[in-house]
């Protein structure tokens, strides 16, 4: 076998004209444009290469990204021939709405997905009657109605901790909808706009765009700031939550423990989500 070498990526998108994260045939996807242009850099050994390519968090279509990692395995020999021009190769073949901010190299026993101890997310939302600022109309939602700081983060308050977060998911086949949300706040920034940030050790699909919209039902006066957190009692998805648009949402970081920790982390990680 060729002798490989596991390679961490850290990529930034906009969401706005990308049919998520993962590659699917006939759509344009962030993971699709990344592969095409690390085929075109290895030439004709492309078609095969490169291998294992693992995200840290699938992020659904319409949903950016600052702090997305992922990890690959490409031929040790090509590599050391590409070391140092891939990045900036990398940044010559991508669309300028994706970009490769960092290639490192890393131990096997990293694991982009597994390896990881929190991914963290912010939601913007204007709340000015005439919407978001042009320039951030893509990352930004418009909300009419006046929201406010104090009930959004009362509502906030009651979704810490671990929980069965099933009431704001969509369900997998034997697939936990067990969470950990270690932090979920929001602030009210100098242009006005209201952020956001919620981190845990991993999210189930839609959960952070549905609790949002739970929120927001608090925030404009809809609902009380407990009600929320009685939808933790549910063991099914709630049809009384709206899921919040998705191109509101950014992944903003990722965290990982130290060298010697990654492969305890991963199987850790393996055991709980089973």
């Amino acid at each position: 076998m060729t002798d490989t070498i596991r390679l961490r990526l850290d990529v930034s998108y906009d969401g706005a004209d990308f049919s998520g994260w993962a590659v699917q045939p006939g759509r344009r996807t962030v993971a699709g444009v990344l592969i095409e242009a690390l085929r075109r850099i290895l030439g004709a050994s492309g078609a095969e290469w490169p291998l294992g390519l693992t995200v840290a968090g699938r992020t659904d279509a319409g949903v950016h990204a600052t702090g997305q990692v992922c990890h690959i395995e490409l031929p040790a020999e090509q590599y050391e021939e590409l070391a140092g021009s891939l990045l900036r190769r990398l940044s010559g073949l991508m669309p300028p709405d994706a970009r490769v901010r960092g290639v490192l190299p890393v131990p096997d026993s990293f694991d982009a997905r597994f390896s990881a101890t929190f991914r963290r997310y912010e939601y913007r939302v204007c709340d000015d009657g005439w919407g978001p600022e042009p320039l951030r109309r893509y990352d930004t939602l418009g909300w009419s109605r006046p929201l406010d700081l104090d009930r959004l983060n009362a509502a906030a308050a009651g979704l810490l901790g671990e929980h069965d977060f099933a009431a704001f998911c969509k369900r997998k086949e034997h697939a936990t909808t067990i969470r950990a949300i270690a932090r979920l706040d929001w602030r009210r920034e100098a242009d006005r706009t209201l952020v956001a940030t919620v981190q845990a050790d991993a999210f189930c699909q839609a959960m952070v765009r549905s609790l949002v919209g739970a929120m927001l039902a608090v925030g404009e006066g809809r609902r009380e700031p407990e009600w929320p957190a009685k939808l933790l009692t549910q063991r099914e998805r709630s049809s009384e939550v709206t899921v919040a648009p998705a191109h509101g949402l950014t992944l903003v970081a990722v965290g990982y423990p130290a060298e010697a920790e990654y492969a305890a982390r991963a199987d850790a990680t393996r055991r709980l989500r089973a």
